[in-house]
């Protein structure tokens, strides 16, 4: 028997998806037309065996309390959120909630990051973490990045003829390894015992420094599984490598949300989900385009490539949208073009107006390039230019053109504006 856990954070994170996370939080934002970790959540229900799914994170329960039912009854498995009390760290969060994931004995669990997205090879990571049952403590989900981009991520250095984990450097200033960690874990349940190690060596060090620190609970009770489980394992033969040549990505970012939202409408056709794609046989459809059923889409718009398109949405007569994510209740009027953008919920967008942003996707010259989660702000103080993003209920008059710009909820512009944060 197998459990997952998804671990989501809480709302002090994800500070770099605002505005987009003051209204919704993050985890459930719809990429693709679904929550981001109900893509998580499909990827762990064809598991074989797999019978339950934790959800860990300090979001208040009342906050993802009907989502976790809706899930429930969708997928026919027991799905539970379990809240922290504070934020306990990547590791911390598991060895509180030790018991629960340790009922019913699994011979092994899934831990998955929320922040990330993937084409998760979950099957084959348990099947390579099953192989090496007496000596594998934790398989580790890896891929290949550029030598500049493996600098922002945990670096693998492994052993090529058994897959161990040699060498494992969290963000290095240097370069160590091309290989980086995705964020996907499978663990074998003698974990806890390295866990309760380092959670034992956290609480020492905490009363032997005296609490002037100022951490409070969070400074002795929080465990990063990267920096105080990854690292000490390194070159024991307990921790190994699964390589993935998949796509991943980080979500990090709004802007990294429309990258995502292409990748996930691929995989909907490749993986037999092809119905909730609009059929491309219709003229005005052009690749891979999702429309909520609720939405209402006037036979003359140009929808794609790679749109989704939320619940209760009006798009008028003549408008054309392309790469572009449209949440609920978004009332798009005649002949406007929506590109590179997120429009947040109830927002309306006036006739012949033009919101557009620039695409953060990836360099395809280079091989194994991964996102750039560029900073809000360049050297000089200037916006970098970035995908345009509504905040909710912001509307855009009739003729206005709004570039690289992000504008916070509530919002009614009466001009446009060029590479600007309206506030």
């Amino acid at each position: 028997m197998l459990k997952a856990v998804i671990l989501i954070g809480g709302p002090q994170k994800g500070t770099r998806f605002r505005p987009l996370s003051l209204d919704t939080p993050k985890p459930l934002f719809p990429v693709a037309g679904l929550p981001m970790i109900q893509h998580h959540i499909e990827a762990c229900v064809k598991v074989e065996n797999l019978k339950e799914i934790i959800i860990l994170g300090y979001y208040p329960v009342s906050e993802l309390a009907q989502f976790i039912n809706d899930m429930t009854q969708e997928y026919k498995i027991n799905i539970r959120y379990l809240q922290e009390y504070t934020a306990l760290g990547t590791a911390g969060g598991i060895y509180h909630f030790r018991d629960q994931i340790r009922c019913g004995n699994p011979e092994a669990f899934i831990v998955l990051n929320g922040d990330v997205c993937a084409d998760f090879p979950l099957t084959d990571m348990v099947e390579a973490h099953k192989a090496r049952e007496s000596s594998a403590l934790i398989t580790v989900m890896a891929t290949e990045a550029t030598r500049q981009q493996s600098l922002i991520y945990g670096c693998i250095v492994e052993d090529k003829t058994t897959n161990s984990i040699t060498h494992y450097v969290e963000k290095p200033s240097t370069f160590v390894s091309p290989l980086i960690n995705c964020g996907a874990y499978v663990c074998s349940i003698a974990i806890f015992q390295i866990i309760a190690a380092a959670f034992t060596k956290k609480q020492e060090q905490y009363y032997s420094e005296g609490h002037e620190n100022g951490n409070g609970v969070a400074g002795k009770e929080a465990i990063q599984l990267e920096q105080d489980i990854l690292m000490p394992l390194a070159g024991t033969g307990r921790a190994f490598v699964y390589t993935t040549t998949r796509w991943w990505s980080q979500l990090k970012t709004a802007g990294s949300a429309i990258y995502a939202n292409r990748h996930y409408l691929q995989l909907y056709r490749k993986q037999g989900h092809a119905e909730r794609l609009m059929q491309g046989d219709q003229p005005n459809v052009i690749g891979d385009v999702y429309v909520h059923p609720t939405a209402s889409v006037h036979p003359t718009a140009v929808l794609g490539p790679n749109v989704s398109i939320g619940p209760n949405v009006v798009v008028g007569p003549g408008a054309r949208i392309r790469e572009s994510i449209l949440l609920e209740g978004v009332h798009i009027e005649d002949h406007s073009v929506i590109l590179q953008s997120i429009v947040g919920k109830s927002c309306t967008v006036g006739a012949w107006a033009r919101v557009e942003g620039t695409p953060c996707d990836p360099n395809p010259n280079k091989p194994f390039a991964k996102m750039d989660n560029v900073p809000l702000f360049n050297a000089d103080g200037r916006l970098n230019p970035s995908i345009s993003i509504l905040g909710c209920n912001v509307s855009v008059p009739a003729e206005v053109i709004l570039l690289n710009s992000i504008v916070l909820p509530y919002k009614e512009l009466t001009r446009s504006f060029k590479n600007e944060i309206i506030l």
